[in-house]
C-alpha cells in the first residue's frame, strides 16, 4: 500500500491495522501539544508501554490527566495539612521538613494512582 492510499484510507475512517497506524503517524506531521508535568509523565509512560496509539484523542486525555492530578493534589494537600503529622510547629527547619514530606507523599500517591497505571479510559 502506498503512502497516498494509506492517507486516503485514514481520511475515509476505514479500519487501520496496527502497522498502518504506526506508518500513518510517521507520515502525518504531529501537532505540538504542551502538557503539564503529569500529562508529560503519562505520555512518556504510555509511549514506553506501547499504549499511546490505543487512545483516540491523546491530547484531550493527557490534559484530563493533568486536571485529575491537580485536583488530587489539592484534595490531598487539604487533607494532609489538617493532619497532626504535618501541622506547623513554628520552627523553620521542622516545618520545611514536614512540608517536604507532605509534598513527597502527595507526589507518590499521584504517580501510583494516575500516572503509572495502564488503565486507559
Amino acid at each position: 500500500m502506498t503512502d497516498k492510499e494509506l492517507l486516503a484510507k485514514a481520511e475515509a475512517n476505514e479500519g487501520l491495522t496496527v502497522n498502518e497506524i504506526k506508518i500513518y503517524q510517521q507520515l502525518v506531521k504531529p501537532q505540538k501539544h504542551v502538557y503539564g508535568k503529569y500529562g508529560t509523565l503519562k505520555r512518556k509512560y504510555l509511549e514506553d508501554k506501547g499504549l499511546d496509539w490505543t487512545i483516540a484523542d491523546i491530547p484531550a486525555y493527557l490534559h484530563c490527566v493533568d486536571k485529575q492530578a491537580e485536583d488530587m493534589h489539592n484534595v490531598l494537600y487539604a487533607k494532609l495539612f489538617s493532619s497532626p503529622l504535618y501541622k506547623w510547629t513554628g520552627e523553620f527547619m521542622e516545618d520545611y521538613r514536614r512540608l517536604t514530606a507532605m509534598q513527597h507523599a502527595i507526589e507518590e500517591e499521584i504517580l501510583s494512582e494516575i500516572i503509572y497505571t495502564e488503565e486507559v479510559v
